[in-house]
């Protein structure tokens, strides 16, 4: 895995934003989070080494990108044609990009977009039931060859069943929130996704617990360092049909 930020800061537009992880990182350098600025690595697709070989290797994994941001920012709209540039050159690179703004992607691809390019896959984001169904929809009519959803920080009880029978969906990921002020995560919720999922052979990553985890009637509070360990030993990831 591999993490590419052409640009840093964000705006929050959803209840997920909360307790953004960016704004809980740049506070502690008093840094203004909602500023958004192109990064020195903005071309890090196109940087080599001092034996002119590509920094970013496909062998380093998925290139995750834009993740102290939003890919589909309007802030980015005057940059965003370049990366796509970076990406299409790069087409040897699996990029991912992960967004809660679905609903501008018509808007921010590039002219040769066509059906998606092979080597993207766009993950839409959905904390809780309202989300999943206002995104939900916009994102299974648009053209994209790999899609994902990750419902994290995951908010409440989500049923996305419905939207498993286009056949569109390649993975779900769920989380909780991390973080001193982090909303609780029920184990309900989890066993509830994965059994969607399970049901419908689509693939299922539980990727972190959260700090505050609901399991039957006792609440756990988990290091930050412990969170994945734990959702890990849940033994609930499945490859899918």
């Amino acid at each position: 895995m591999a993490i590419w930020n052409p640009w840093h800061g964000c705006k929050k537009i959803s209840p997920g934003c909360l307790n953004c992880y960016v704004y809980r990182r740049d506070a502690e350098f008093g840094k203004d989070s909602r500023k958004v600025e192109k990064t020195a690595n903005f071309n890090l697709p196109l940087k080599k080494n001092r034996k002119k070989e590509f920094k970013l290797q496909a062998n380093q994994g998925e290139v995750y990108t834009c993740m102290t941001s939003d890919f589909f920012l309007e802030e980015a709209d005057d940059w965003r044609p370049e990366v796509w540039q970076m990406i299409a050159a790069r087409k040897d690179l699996s990029f991912v990009i992960i967004t809660k703004r679905i609903h501008r992607f018509l808007d921010c691809i590039p002219k040769d977009w066509g059906t998606g390019y092979e080597n993207v896959t766009i993950v839409c984001t959905c904390e809780d039931q309202k989300r999943a169904d206002e995104r939900l929809p916009i994102f299974l009519d648009l053209p994209i060859q790999h899609r994902q959803i990750i419902l994290e920080p995951l908010l409440g009880s989500v049923h996305i069943a419905d939207y498993f029978k286009t056949g569109k969906i390649e993975q779900v990921i769920c989380g909780g929130e991390s973080g001193n002020d982090a909303r609780m995560c029920d184990f309900a919720w989890v066993l509830e996704l994965w059994s969607q999922c399970v049901a419908s052979q689509v693939a299922f990553h539980f990727k972190q617990t959260g700090a505050n985890f609901k399991k039957g009637n006792r609440i756990y509070h988990i290091d930050r360092k412990d969170q994945m360990v734990q959702a890990e030993k849940a033994g609930l990831d499945y490859r899918g049909g």
